[in-house]
């Protein structure tokens, strides 16, 4: 089979993370392959946020379950409450992706990023898992001017990064077959 084909198939959304930091390195060629996402008039409208502050990571997971909790979405507002959840899952580095506010497509183009970045990282047998939740934390205002966002950028999501603890497997789910229509 092909190897990116191999590589997009064999990718899952990792929860249990090793402690240990990914390097540099890696964290790098995980981001040079946002970058090299399409874009929508190759504007590049994104802006990477790389966190490795425990301190901070375990801040932001807290704060936004704070915030969750008083959703009237009642399965939001139970993660909310969760003592053990942790929304970030203990990753070592977690990525914030933003787009620059005014550009044509941003929110479409940082998610082809943060795909691209997700299939880099398997590739590297790092895993990731892509949180939208953390969305409650970037309605804050204050909260965002922790993560030093340059002006006229919004940040959309954030990634987990990390090593895999392999002690947790991770079923394929199954995938919808009525999902496609030609027209010849």
């Amino acid at each position: 089979m092909n190897e990116v084909l191999k590589t997009i198939k064999s990718r899952r959304s990792i929860r249990k993370y090793l402690p240990q930091q990914i390097r540099d390195s890696e964290i790098n060629t995980i981001i040079e392959a946002g970058i090299y996402a399409a874009t929508g008039h190759n504007e590049q409208p994104w802006y990477f946020t790389v966190i490795q502050d425990k301190e901070l990571i375990d801040y932001m997971s807290q704060r936004t379950k704070e915030l969750m909790s008083n959703e009237s979405i009642e399965w939001i507002a139970r993660i909310g409450r969760n003592e053990k959840r942790h929304l970030f899952h203990h990753a070592p580095t977690v990525i914030v992706v933003s787009g620059k506010q005014n550009a044509y497509s941003p929110l479409t183009d940082c998610s082809a990023a943060i795909q691209n970045m997700m299939v880099a990282a398997e590739s590297m047998d790092i895993g990731s898992c892509w949180i939208g939740l953390v969305s409650y934390f970037f309605e804050q205002e204050e909260e965002v001017k922790k993560l030093n966002i340059p002006e006229g950028y919004k940040p959309f999501y954030a990634v987990c990064f990390g090593y895999k603890d392999t002690s947790i497997k991770v079923a394929v789910p199954e995938r919808k077959t009525d999902i496609v229509n030609y027209i010849k």
